[in-house]
């Protein structure tokens, strides 16, 4: 410990086990957090990087009932915790009411709440006109700014951040970390964060776990990624220069893979929308003028937080209010189980797609309402749990996954009757780098064979290597198609809709 600094968190010699689980998660870490540092978390998805900051906030196990033991734990009194998922944060239905409780919580009279409200929402780039706005009603990506928002808020001496701008934009990810930055020096932060590049300079320290929860660096930023640069690429984590080093590595190898050759056919057409609108009550928020889908083509859908991007592939599914023509295979959809014939759907939050109490019987749940023999769903689960590196947790519950495990898990229930159509929503936000570049990989794999892919992502450099083109979504209008093929070619827009 530096002489003269206090210590924010600890905990000395953790041991920790989930139920069910045959090895530990913890086998006797320690670390330590000094008061005023900014220090960042990196690890491998699954590593245990959100349980130990649930464990330093004292969430684990005061509010979570987790087995653990450990020599001494040092939880902070005035603390502020962001969940990766912002649906877990909130304890009222509208964003006003949100942020009042906090506030009344704190002593805050009355008649100065709304200004501070307005004060704490504008902090992290959240201008809605009527504050009293239910939060449902929000983009996930809206919701994270939202948490946010409530911890600041709350004035905390240490705050938690667990992948704080996952969910947002470029220019939310800017506004989030800019209201961070401006927070008071003496504040401690210990943060979780796959999106480094452009803040490695704020954090003092860096400390890297193991895929085993073992510490394996700590130490400033340019000590780990000199140093450890090898260690970062082998278990997987995120680093400055990653995207670069897996483009020229993936150029190298001999097991490219083909791309649809008949990917420009416009005569097979999976999907067709014409004057097309999704509603939510009797308003429209999301609309198409003209759009077509065919076999091979990777669409990126791209926005603003907010803008309609999550709308448009609800629409598709027939999960909301639809009106005008979409045609799914040459036949329009009146409900989500015609939609569900052709088209498989990853959402948001992985957490709405789970039924069953294990990883292996989640992926093989459709296959078995669909009567499919019970070795063949065994070996479809098995095959899909190795490639999505979930062969290690097939026996965990769902809701026990990390965020990024949850994710792959997703995908996999949505992947394995094959349909034609992937509708996805956001499928590797939570995801280390070894992960995101499989799971890419395995959706390349499954346009080769002629899918079509629809996804929604904010990561600028999945559009540009892998998309075959990019919609983009502004105040609920698709506005413009720009054609990307091949993928890392950026060309002008091949047609665009007023």
């Amino acid at each position: 410990m530096t002489p003269g600094v206090s210590i924010a968190a600890r905990v000395k010699n953790l041991k920790l086990k989930f139920a069910g689980e045959d090895s530990l998660l913890f086998k006797g870490i320690s670390l330590s957090f000094h008061q005023g540092e900014k220090t960042l978390l990196l690890g491998p998805s699954g590593c245990g990087k959100s349980t130990l900051l649930q464990v330093l906030s004292g969430l684990i196990p005061g509010s979570i009932e987790v087995p653990m033991i450990a020599e001494e734990t040092f939880v902070p009194e005035r603390w502020g915790y962001v969940f990766q998922d912002p649906d877990t944060q909130f304890c009222m239905p509208y964003v006003d009411e949100e942020m009042a409780f906090v506030l009344e919580n704190m002593g805050v009279p009355r008649e100065e709440m709304v200004g501070l409200i307005r004060l704490y929402l504008a902090q992290v780039g959240l201008n809605i006109p009527d504050i009293h706005i239910a939060i449902q009603s929000l983009s996930q990506g809206m919701k994270q700014r939202l948490a946010i928002a409530s911890v600041l808020a709350m004035e905390p001496e240490v705050i938690f951040l667990d992948e704080p701008t996952a969910l947002l934009d470029s220019e939310g990810t800017e506004l989030v970390w800019s209201a961070i930055r401006s927070l008071s020096e003496g504040i401690t932060l210990i943060v979780i964060e796959h999106k480094i590049e452009g803040v490695i300079d704020f954090f003092d320290r860096i400390v890297v776990l193991s895929r085993e929860g073992v510490v394996i660096a700590d130490g400033s930023p340019t000590e780990i990624f000199s140093a450890k640069r090898r260690e970062l690429q082998e278990y997987g984590i995120w680093y400055p220069g990653v995207w670069e080093d897996y483009i020229e590595n993936k150029s190298r190898r001999s097991d490219c893979i083909t791309r649809y050759s008949n990917a420009n056919d416009r005569e097979d057409v999976y999907l067709e929308m014409d004057r097309f609108r999704g509603k939510r009550g009797n308003r429209a928020v999301i609309e198409v003028g003209r759009a077509i889908v065919t076999p091979g083509q990777w669409i990126g859908i791209i926005g603003h937080n907010g803008a309609g991007k999550s709308s448009l592939l609800l629409s598709i599914m027939r999960l909301i209010k639809t009106e005008g023509i979409c045609k799914i295979a040459g036949r329009e959809a009146e409900h989500v189980a015609q939609a569900a014939e052709h088209i498989a759907f990853v959402f948001q939050n992985p957490e709405f797609q789970f039924v069953t109490h294990s990883v292996r019987e989640e992926i093989e749940y459709s296959l078995l309402l669909d009567g499919v023999h019970c070795e063949i769903r065994r070996a479809k689960a098995y095959k899909l749990m190795e490639e999505l590196y979930l062969e290690d947790v097939a026996s965990r519950h769902p809701y026990q996954l990390s965020m990024g495990q949850k994710r792959r898990l997703s995908v996999a229930t949505a992947i394995v009757k094959g349909q034609h159509i992937l509708l996805l929503d956001e499928p590797t936000f939570g995801l280390d780098a070894r992960n995101t570049f499989s799971l890419l990989e395995k959706l390349e794999r499954l346009l080769s064979a002629g899918a079509s892919i629809i996804m929604v992502t904010h990561d600028a450099r999945i559009v540009e290597n892998f998309c075959t083109a990019s919609w983009r979504i502004e105040d609920g209008r698709l506005t413009d198609v720009i054609d990307l093929s091949p993928p890392g070619n950026l060309a002008t827009p091949r047609q665009s809709y007023a």
